[in-house]
């Protein structure tokens, strides 16, 4: 952090790629989380954590958050894009949900890969299974209703989103798809654009570019990937991010620490200010709202497709 002039990180643990049992996954969460408090208590202000659930066990997750969350006061909680075959968004995964939205909970996701290329493709799974498992658990997140349902989780998406920014289009013709009035109501994009973005291995222009055009500057936020991306890499990232003149300044600036500081304004250094997040009072109103001008309409296009 001295070398690279970061001057706060949120830690994470993630396993992508790693298969263990019940007991072992809840024990490393819990001895994980446990170290994370004490890492960040030696170095209040500079370290804070997101705490490891032991998901794809429920039950264990939802007793990992609650301790976490309320005694260790972790700033967030880190979940695997998929777990054991199941993404985010699968009903399996719901008490643990609402435990998180009773907390109004940060929740960073991270790709997680199988332990074994299932294509045979001999390419690197970091490369591609990668944006891939990010994407297709951001996207089962908007299409199984858990964004509508859980409104108060605020979502973090590693490695800007995977995919989805780029097929954003593509995906939003599930807007006229019937199956998808009740739990999409407000239009795929709508969620989309409520994800927050980390920038790690993403700093290029051309991924900076389609990024801009689809959701607004303050949703993204700065991240390196260390250890995974090497110490050259991550000052290579900054530099990338400050000196490309894509951004300007002030945009470089919020993207590189004030964007995260409206997440955990606990971090706010005296001559600092912190803007405010949306509130989510209104959205139970606006959504049920959109639903009934909708329906009709996506019924019709339902009839016109079939």
């Amino acid at each position: 952090m001295q070398a690279e002039g970061v001057q706060t990180a949120i830690t994470s643990a993630v396993l992508p790629g790693i298969q263990v049992g019940e007991s072992e996954l809840t024990a490393f969460s819990r001895g994980s989380n446990e170290f994370s408090r004490e890492l960040a208590d030696r170095n209040k202000g500079r370290v804070g954590f997101f705490a490891h659930l032991p998901l794809p066990y429920t039950e264990q997750a939802c007793a990992e958050a609650i301790y976490a969350l309320d005694t260790l006061k972790a700033d967030g909680v880190v979940l695997m894009a998929s777990n054991d075959g199941k993404f985010l968004g699968d009903p399996l995964f719901d008490e643990l949900m609402y435990e998180l939205n009773e907390r109004s909970a940060i929740v960073f996701v991270h790709p997680n890969v199988p332990a074994t290329d299932p294509l045979g493709l001999s390419t690197p799974l970091s490369i591609v299974e990668y944006p891939c498992d990010i994407t297709r658990a951001a996207l089962n997140l908007i299409l199984s209703g858990t964004m509508e349902r859980f409104h108060k989780i605020r979502w973090i998406l590693a490695h800007a989103g995977g995919f989805l920014p780029y097929v954003a289009w593509r995906v939003s013709l599930a807007n006229t798809m019937i199956e998808y009035g009740d739990t999409a109501t407000q239009g795929v994009l709508t969620y989309l654009r409520r994800f927050y973005l980390d920038t790690a291995t993403s700093v290029s222009r051309s991924s900076m570019a389609t990024l801009r055009e689809l959701v607004e500057p303050t949703r993204l936020l700065f991240g390196t990937d260390a250890p995974f991306a090497s110490a050259p890499q991550g000052q290579q990232q900054i530099k990338e991010l400050v000196d490309s003149d894509f951004w300007s300044a002030g945009e470089a600036s919020r993207i590189e620490r004030g964007n995260a500081l409206s997440l955990f304004p606990s971090y706010k250094l005296p001559d600092e200010t912190v803007a405010a997040l949306p509130a989510f009072e209104q959205e139970s109103l606006i959504s049920e709202t959109t639903r009934q001008v909708l329906s009709p309409l996506r019924s019709l296009a339902q009839k016109l497709r079939e």
